[in-house]
């Protein structure tokens, strides 16, 4: 099982050429041969990067990606029409360099025929990325729930009557990739759930039960889900990420796991919880008493929000201050999130990213004594 003490939660900052690329792609000036050799150019510098910082567990960036949770819509016809819009929409909340922004959902958002897959989602990734460094690989995938905002009462009701068939065919599809993963040799596998933190929100929450689910139901079913797509893998170790929004350096709600904590650390089969925690807006750490002891809390206290250059020894006095409710040996260190969950990355350049890995790699060391 993976024990690493510094993690990475996914993606990293897609370099120009990159975007320029895609845009051609889209307007039909870069052949799909040409485009992939861009792609595979900025996972070789995101391997290296990660590398350089001293990082036992790697991602290839999500370069390949149009945001964290496109790779499903992008490989599985049933989704309709959509832009990066339907990733980006809601009230996001910025700083002094950023503000504040509000994307409107759009209307036409919303599955339209029966799912049906046409590539694997993220084998691509894993097996170009193996083949280029000796590192851990860690594959993201999302949640299954996730998916609630492309349901549609509207737009849907015609290929899945309800939410539930809906999100049980995301699930199916969600577990035949993570178990072609596991054919293909992948060992750490992680499932992004930042729909789960937004349910602190009201008005987010209003969103969600409007799709046919309450609260109850989005820790029951919504668990249930998760833990089918993770199914039963020895040697395969999952992580389950938790944050509050991020996107163009904005979030999107706050508030502690508190409510959440009993019934998510409890209730889904992964061994390492990945936690935002790296300002007030997550609360406390007296959460972390709920997770079972079995299981590890990867705390995200390194922000990719802005290019504050976080210390070592400010890191380790957060990391002994959680340690009063989990011991030291079930604790781990790591960005809070991604620094580009989307094409559209936050608000640092790729100095500082590198600068902040490095800074976790460090401080896994101090503490610990090994990455």
């Amino acid at each position: 099982m993976i024990s690493a003490r510094a993690d990475v939660v996914g993606s990293l900052l897609r370099p120009p050429y990159l975007l320029e690329a895609r845009e051609r792609r889209a307007a039909g000036e870069l052949s799909a041969a040409d485009f992939k050799r861009v792609e595979d150019r900025a996972v070789d510098e995101a391997l290296a990067l990660q590398e350089r910082a001293g990082l036992s567990v790697v991602t290839d960036g999500e370069m390949r990606r149009e945001s964290f949770q496109s790779q499903l819509v992008e490989s599985t016809e049933g989704f309709g029409p959509h832009t990066v819009d339907a990733y980006l929409w809601g009230e996001w909340h910025g700083d002094e360099r950023v503000g504040d922004k509000s994307t409107e959902r759009p209307e036409d958002l919303g599955v339209r025929g029966r799912l049906r897959r046409v590539r694997n989602l993220s084998a691509e990734e894993f097996v170009y990325a193996r083949a280029r460094t000796d590192r851990t690989i860690k594959v993201t995938l999302p949640s299954p729930s996730l998916y609630a905002s492309f349901w549609s009462p509207e737009v849907s009701r015609e290929a899945y009557p309800t939410l539930d068939e809906f999100l049980e065919d995301v699930a199916r599809l969600l577990r035949e990739e993570v178990e072609e993963l596991v054919r293909l040799g992948a060992t750490y596998i992680q499932l992004d759930a930042p729909h789960y933190p937004l349910l602190l929100d009201p008005k987010t929450r209003a969103f969600y039960e409007a799709r046919g689910w309450n609260l109850d139901r989005w820790l029951t079913r919504g668990v249930e889900l998760d833990n089918h797509v993770i199914g039963d893998h020895p040697g395969v170790t999952f992580a389950f990420h938790l944050c509050r929004g991020n996107q163009g350096s904005r979030w999107l709600v706050s508030g502690s796991y508190e409510p959440l904590a009993r019934r998510i650390f409890g209730g889904i089969n992964a061994g390492r919880f990945m936690l935002e925690y790296d300002d007030e807006r997550s609360g406390t750490f007296e959460p972390l008493r709920h997770l079972p002891e079995d299981r590890i809390a990867v705390l995200g206290l390194v922000t990719t929000k802005n290019p504050r250059r976080e210390t070592v020894e400010e890191l380790e006095a957060r990391i002994r201050e959680a340690a009063r409710y989990v011991p030291l040996e079930r604790l781990a260190i790591s960005p809070q999130c991604g620094f580009a969950t989307s094409v559209i990355g936050n608000a640092l350049t790729p100095e500082e990213e590198e600068h902040k890995l490095r800074t976790i790699v460090e401080t896994a060391q101090k503490i610990w004594g090994t990455t």
